[in-house]
């Protein structure tokens, strides 16, 4: 039994790991494709690139786990299937859920390792990948000269470009604008050729320039109640210009002013940020619902209803003195007098529904912040528990499936996760929302997907063939046979009556 455990194990290890590294790869150049633009063009050492894509890498690992162990899961029990071997497992009385029992051990510690990793790495790698990535944004790209377009990137000039020779660094018709000064279009440089070099540690650029000639506008000069404005050209054979240039070198960003961003959390911290931020939202909110302008026994009531110190609270039993008419009343007033209390009424409702509107998008933008939170939270062990999940959809579908490689298990695990993807963006979209309930919307998926485990699991079991051909085949070969009967029956018995 042990060598058959071994044997099971060794058939999913295999294609785990290689399918592991095949997810983090697909899943990081869908990353490196979002953030391209980002990238090109800023002179990056390649030291620089490998820390970016290995904290993208670890970044993307709580995504790749379910998906390597859904592919994987597949492809061992398809290609035990495929090979007979669970047949002759079954034949010797080893059923389907003792022989997937090792592997339903090794699924468990994938699922814990998945929330380690979660929980302990993830947020200190999304720490550093996001003081990385804001490092690069703030990066100054590389001078990007265009043939025929004004080259701004270098501060204090602007350079344009009518050719650039393809087989040397020669560029031609130079057109250069100085604006070191701030006093405008002073200064221009044309040139017939020249070449542009950026130093080593980027802090400078030479321009040689051959064949050209220097405009420059003086200042102007007054005479009594005369200006001059003098001009000046010079022509040049050669003349180099050393440009200095700020923000070309690589800064990192402080990793300390991002570390409280819910990202960034394991799940202690979380919790501690929620309940901070969840507390803080309440009081602004009773702070506006007192606000409001009320009749006084209704602002005292809710006074004293949103107490949050529960020692603080009294009993309010409010007894009318006397009910009356509001109609009655209001019409036995003078037309001058009644035009006042409604203009009032109006009043106090339009200063209401004013603060109303100013403050709902406070108070939603802080809900929907401390919904982030909480939906971090619940991300952690969601898609760890989907490790578990897609773990018995895997095994039992591989098991119907009888085909082992990576032809029809990676067809179907790519639409599986794609659908347990879909379902779960819309469950936590409903829940940052307060469509739903947090808990609902962030395991919608899982409660659908877990039952859809237990039912594959169950057929496999029970050797349905639910997912063979030939079984829907001969089905829609008994229904045409038994409406050709009818219709057969049918036509004898209209015979017989005529």
């Amino acid at each position: 039994m042990k060598r058959l455990h071994l044997f099971i194990i060794k058939s999913f290890l295999g294609p785990f790991f290689l399918t592991f590294f095949i997810c983090i790869f697909i899943l990081l150049m869908q990353f490196l494709w979002k953030y391209i633009d980002d990238l090109v063009g800023k002179g990056l050492e390649w030291q620089i690139v490998v820390e970016f894509l290995t904290y993208a890498s670890f970044g993307l690992v709580p995504m790749a786990f379910p998906l390597a162990v859904l592919l994987a899961s597949i492809m061992a029990f398809g290609n035990l299937g495929e090979n007979y071997e669970l047949v002759a497992m079954k034949a010797s009385g080893i059923s389907l859920i003792r022989a997937m029992r090792p592997l339903i051990y090794i699924a468990v510690f994938l699922t814990y390792v998945a929330f380690f990793f979660s929980n302990n790495i993830l947020p200190q790698t999304n720490l550093k990948l996001g003081a990385l990535l804001a490092s690069v944004k703030t990066q100054k790209p590389e001078m990007i000269i265009k043939e025929g377009i004004f080259a701004n990137d270098i501060d204090g000039y602007s350079i344009k470009v009518e050719k650039k020779s393809r087989t040397n660094n020669m560029l031609y018709d130079l057109m250069i604008y100085d604006h070191t000064l701030n006093r405008g279009n002073i200064k221009v440089s044309i040139a017939d050729s020249g070449t542009m070099v950026i130093t080593k540690d980027k802090k400078y650029m030479i321009l040689t320039l051959y064949n050209g000639e220097n405009y420059t506008e003086e200042k102007e000069i007054e005479r009594g109640a005369n200006k001059s404005y003098p001009f000046r050209r010079d022509r040049f054979s050669k003349e180099i210009i050393n440009v200095p240039l700020k923000g070309f070198d690589f800064n990192r960003q402080d990793e300390k002013i991002y570390k409280n961003y819910f990202r960034m959390m394991n799940l202690k911290q979380l919790t501690h940020q929620e309940d901070s931020m969840y507390n803080d939202y309440l009081l602004r909110l009773r702070r506006f619902v007192i606000s409001m302008n009320y009749n006084t026994e209704l602002s005292r009531s809710i006074v004293n209803e949103t107490q949050t110190v529960d020692s603080l609270k009294s009993e309010l039993n409010f007894v009318p003195d006397t009910i009356v008419n509001i109609d009655t009343v209001l019409y036995s007033k003078t037309q001058m007098y009644r035009n006042e209390i409604i203009q009032e009424a109006i009043s106090e409702a339009r200063n209401n529904s004013q603060n109303i509107y100013q403050e709902q998008d406070q108070l939603y933008l802080r809900k929907k912040d401390i919904n982030k939170h909480t939906i971090e939270r619940h991300k952690k062990f969601s898609w760890s528990f989907a490790c578990l999940i897609f773990f018995f959809i895997g095994a039992p579908l591989g098991a119907i499936i009888r085909k082992g490689g990576l032809g029809m298990p990676v067809v179907v695990s790519i639409l599986m996760f794609i659908t347990y993807y879909m379902v779960s963006i819309t469950g936590e979209k409903f829940a940052r929302e307060d469509v739903w309930p947090m808990f609902d919307g962030m395991w919608f998926s899982s409660f659908i997907f877990l039952g859809l485990g237990v039912f594959l699991t169950y057929k496999a079991a029970t050797d349905s063939a639910i997912m063979n051909m030939e079984t829907y085949q001969l089905f829609f070969k008994k229904l045409t046979s038994l409406d050709f009967l009818k219709n057969k029956r049918s036509k004898n018995e209209d015979s017989a009556v005529n």
